[in-house]
């Protein structure tokens, strides 16, 4: 019988990232008990690699290293070689990243890590050289030294593997042995002036290169200004989201975000475009819409949701993971332009209008003298210059861009990653849910809708109340973490509240209800990232720190928050309180990097606005008003406009009895009737929203 780890098994998978080394000579297994039970059987270290489809360092690595035959052979010899895609793995990405960033000071991708039998690490790095570069050792001198050592220094790495891991619980799994008391409503503040501390006033966003876009950070400052009146917040919020619309980490031809700038005034992305990138940006520029007035942010969110349509969406609904930085092998070739190819394409006031506009020069900004677009001039200074109209500048250069994105197309395209994710879903299905509010468009609901039915299709086993991690041509692979569930619920939740339908509410308390049962443990009084019932790893991590994605332990929590008013009795509300005093400590000492869980302490110390909205259909004045304000945390919950009707919600829901944000809230007269609450305190039945919501401001002021 043939050996399995004898050979490549990566062709077997479906994962991009894995196909792409499918064909390496190294004999790559994924990580399986086949792979975990061959290294121990044998006796040999595992050689752990972690990357992801997009990720232009690890095709590097892929190609000087992975390609090459003798390296290959030691590898193969000598070692269990396990190829891991991180968007499938978070959990193992987790834990290995957090052992890198404690022994290195930083990590990344291509992750590499050497591991024991019993996947203890005992060496960590990311990206290596072939040979020694620049004071970074060579990947061959690695291989062939890990080799030797395992049979000669046995001993000292089995030693060093034990101290790591025991590092690694520490700092993922153990919580403390004493709640704190949980952070009062002073907290918000606490974390925007963390934020305005770390604002780059000169170039927007937060730190120096490379810069992130930090949604989070955003998010606070915003609600921080909603609540304060501070100006500075707004202005930092500002500031960034300008920052980025208008630099090289947005698609100015196709709409939607990159990953990241690789210097610290926006002007040279990253160009791979994520899922839950769109995700977290879009709401913060509907929030500063709706905060301003601004129709630009409006028109940055319509783009980057005709993006994600047009270019991550799956036909029957779902929304995909990446696209690829790369196109033909190289980076950043599908966007940039050189002025000659403008020229060619355009005829010449456009093309001096565009090249002005975008800053497109003969020396360019990137690569072989190409320019990635920047938005260098305003369109106010082009009419002055051109002796134009600013309406015939934006014509202009609308048609400019229509012309050139037409032109891209023909182009070779960036590689899709088309891994559906359950946690990311939820993310844009979220977005799309605030965007049907925002700017009154019930199609951006139905895409949610669609998304939130294919999920649940493909995902989502009802009878075992089990979510998986992904879908990929057709093959469902991997249990759901805590970051699917909670942000699959959220967007479910925020569905519900967007169209007052009954059956995405019905999902997000199944989703609740599994996460408390698979992954709250009221002895260590948090929520894991891994269910109680999945793989048993080193360590069982929690993830408390905001990152590329919310911090799914801060998502979870303030959902809680969220769903305790719809079912009060399920748990939510003390476990929620569990987790903001287990977590008290860090979350006061580190608000910025805590920001999902800053938020839900806020949420918890103020209290949860409600609006019950009693209406067989909400009026679309009222929908109109709901669109204009900013109201940040409020809960909306539409019911039917009579108590027999709602009977029936009750039995979807699964409750014995309306919840207290629904009781004797019938619509009064038989018209449309809202509600306001909040602390236990309620407004008198209203036909007229202004009035209720008006009755949340005289609270604050009284």
């Amino acid at each position: 019988m043939t050996d399995p780890v004898g050979r490549n098994r990566l062709d077997d998978e479906q994962s991009p990232y894995l196909r792409q080394h499918a064909d390496n000579p190294v004999n790559w297994q994924p990580w399986d008990e086949t792979a975990l039970e061959a290294a121990r059987e044998a006796d040999k270290p595992i050689f752990l690699s972690i990357g992801y489809s997009a990720c232009h360092w690890c095709h590097v690595m892929a190609d000087e290293s992975f390609s090459d035959p003798d390296i290959a052979e030691t590898l193969n010899e000598h070692f269990v070689p396990v190829k891991v895609d991180r968007e499938e793995r978070p959990d193992l990405d987790r834990i290995y990243q957090t052992i890198c960033q404690l022994v290195t000071g930083g990590g990344g991708w291509p992750l590499s890590v050497w591991l024991t039998p019993q996947g203890k690490p005992f060496f960590v790095g990311t990206y290596f050289p072939p040979e020694p570069r620049r004071g970074a050792p060579g990947f061959r001198d690695l291989v062939e030294s890990f080799a030797e050592s395992w049979q000669t220094d046995r001993d000292e790495i089995e030693n060093r593997a034990q101290q790591w891991t025991s590092a690694i619980h520490d700092q993922l799994e153990d919580t403390p042995d004493t709640p704190g008391e949980a952070p009062g409503s002073e907290i918000l503040d606490q974390t925007v002036q963390a934020a305005l501390r770390a604002a780059d006033r000169d170039d927007g966003g937060f730190g120096g290169g490379p810069k992130f876009p930090q949604p989070g950070r955003i998010d606070s400052l915003l609600r921080g200004y909603a609540i304060t009146g501070r100006r500075e917040a707004l202005d930092v919020a500002v500031e960034s989201l300008d920052a980025m619309a208008n630099g090289g980490l947005r698609d100015h031809l196709g709409g939607g975000f990159h990953r990241y700038c690789v210097d610290k005034d926006w002007t040279v992305p990253h160009f791979e475009k994520m899922l839950y990138d769109q995700a977290g940006l879009v709401p913060r520029y509907l929030d500063t819409y709706r905060l301003t007035g601004t129709e630009a942010y409006a028109d940055v969110a319509v783009e980057t949701f005709e993006f994600v349509r047009r270019e991550l969406s799956h036909d029957d609904g779902g929304f995909f993971a990446t696209l690829d930085a790369q196109s033909g092998g190289e980076e950043g070739t599908f966007y940039v332009w050189t002025p000659d190819e403008v020229r060619s394409l355009l005829p010449e006031l456009e093309a001096d209008l565009f090249c002005d506009r975008y800053g497109i020069t003969p020396g360019g900004n990137f690569e072989n003298k190409t320019t990635v677009l920047n938005v260098s001039a305003t369109v106010s200074d082009l009419a002055e210059e051109y002796d134009l109209s600013e309406d015939e500048v934006e014509d202009k250069l609308a048609e400019a861009r229509k012309a050139l994105f037409a032109a891209r197309s023909g182009r070779e395209r960036p590689a899709r990653d088309e891994k559906i994710i359950a946690g990311w879903n939820g993310l844009m299905i979220s977005a799309f849910a605030q965007g049907a509010v925002a700017l009154e468009d019930d199609s951006l609901a139905d895409d949610a809708r669609r998304a939130l039915d294919f999920i649940r299709e493909h995902l989502w086993d009802a009878d075992a109340e089990h979510l998986s991690r992904r879908v990929m041509n057709g093959e469902v692979k991997g249990d759901g973490y805590l970051e699917d569930y909670a942000f699959l619920a959220r967007g479910a939740f925020d569905l519900y509240q967007a169209t007052g339908d009954v059956e995405p509410l019905a999902f997000a308390l199944d989703l609740g209800r599994a996460i408390h049962r698979e992954f709250y443990d009221d002895a260590a009084g948090t929520l894991y990232f891994t269910p109680e019932s999945g793989e048993a790893l080193v360590t069982r991590p929690q993830e408390a720190t905001d990152q590329s994605t919310p911090s799914s332990l801060g998502v979870a929590t303030s959902l809680f928050l969220d769903l305790e008013h719809f079912a009060p009795d399920a748990g939510f509300g003390e476990a929620a309180d569990a987790v903001l005093e287990t977590h008290a400590n860090r979350i006061r000492g580190s608000p910025l990097e805590h920001v999902s869980l800053a938020l839900a302490a806020e949420k918890a110390a103020s209290g949860v606005p409600e609006l019950t909205i009693a209406a067989d259909e909400i009026p679309a004045e009222w929908r109109e008003t709901l669109a204009s304000r900013y109201l940040p945390g409020l809960v909306v919950a539409p019911r039917p406009a009579t108590d027999d009707e709602l009977d029936a919600w009750l039995d979807e829901l699964e409750l014995d009895e309306a919840p207290p944000i629904w009781a004797a809230r019938e619509a009064d007269g038989g018209e449309p009737t809202v509600y306001a609450c909040e602390n236990f305190t309620c407004s008198a039945p209203t036909h007229d929203i202004d009035e209720a919501l008006a009755w949340f401001t005289a609270g604050q002021d009284a």
